[in-house]
């Protein structure tokens, strides 16, 4: 592509990743989407998502929007973001999605866990947290404790840092209920790719607030908030193994004199 055609035949060629504009923010493109059937492809995944929560229609020449193809691996494997038209918006749910699917199968690896607890009752002391807003204790960086910070760049060049997301973000969306029972709620998995992708764009604690505000779309302020707050307390620390985590974080809690004190989640 030469900069010059703004549009694109899916069964014929894969969009390259060219030093183009978004048309939506005007910053490089990072995550190239096409929108159909228009086949305008001048925006960025992030963006034009964001913009599809507010009208259904494409930017540049107002056609309706029906998917978004994305994440490209070659002319017959990508994923499609389902657009629900915006006459069948609820407006007092929360803003999200149909599921995407990709169209090529990959090949899954088969992982061995071992024996821990019920997965019932993890997802519901998880709930309980999100329930009474308990933000986790902050650990500093350091030889001892042996957490580490990172950087939205760090995120982005390290795939440890993206499988350890992508593993907390698989159990911690199980947590919201109402992704299963909202017409315009995306799946869990759409919302997993999406939310990396946020990562991988801006700093997930960032004082613009970029990030919360992105997943805040389609969780609301408070659970985006605290799933943010909780996932980086999870990829600063040393552990790999969720469980462990589980039994090493510590949130704070009140007696029944309102007095705070120190509680393992």
């Amino acid at each position: 592509m030469d900069g010059i055609n703004t549009s694109y035949r899916t069964d014929h060629a894969t969009p390259k990743k060219a030093l183009d504009a978004c048309t939506i923010c005007l910053e490089p493109i990072s995550e190239r989407a096409v929108a159909t059937p228009c086949n305008h492809l001048s925006f960025d995944f992030l963006c034009l998502v964001s913009w599809l929560q507010e009208q259904s229609s494409c930017p540049l020449c107002k056609a309706e929007i029906k998917e978004v193809q994305y994440d490209w691996r070659s002319p017959d494997d990508y994923k499609i973001y389902h657009v629900l038209p915006k006459d069948v918006i609820q407006p007092n749910a929360p803003t999200s999605h149909q599921p995407y699917r990709r169209r090529a199968h990959p090949s899954r690896r088969t992982v061995t866990c071992p024996i821990g607890p019920p997965v019932d009752d993890i997802l519901e002391r998880r709930r309980r947290i999100y329930r009474h807003r308990l933000y986790s204790l902050h650990i500093g960086a350091n030889r001892i404790s042996q957490y580490k910070d990172f950087t939205q760049r760090d995120f982005l060049t390290s795939d440890e840092l993206q499988t350890n997301a992508k593993m907390f973000l698989r159990r911690e969306l199980k947590v919201f209920d109402f992704l299963d029972n909202n017409p315009r709620a995306s799946s869990r998995d759409f919302l997993l790719v999406y939310i990396i992708f946020v990562l991988k764009s801006h700093e997930l604690r960032g004082a613009d607030g970029r990030a919360e505000d992105l997943v805040a779309e389609f969780l609301g302020r408070e659970n985006a908030s605290l799933l943010l707050h909780e996932m980086e307390s999870w990829l600063r620390s040393p552990y790999t193994m969720l469980s462990d985590w589980d039994g090493e974080v510590q949130y704070p809690r009140r007696n029944a004199q309102g007095i705070v004190k120190r509680d393992h989640g």
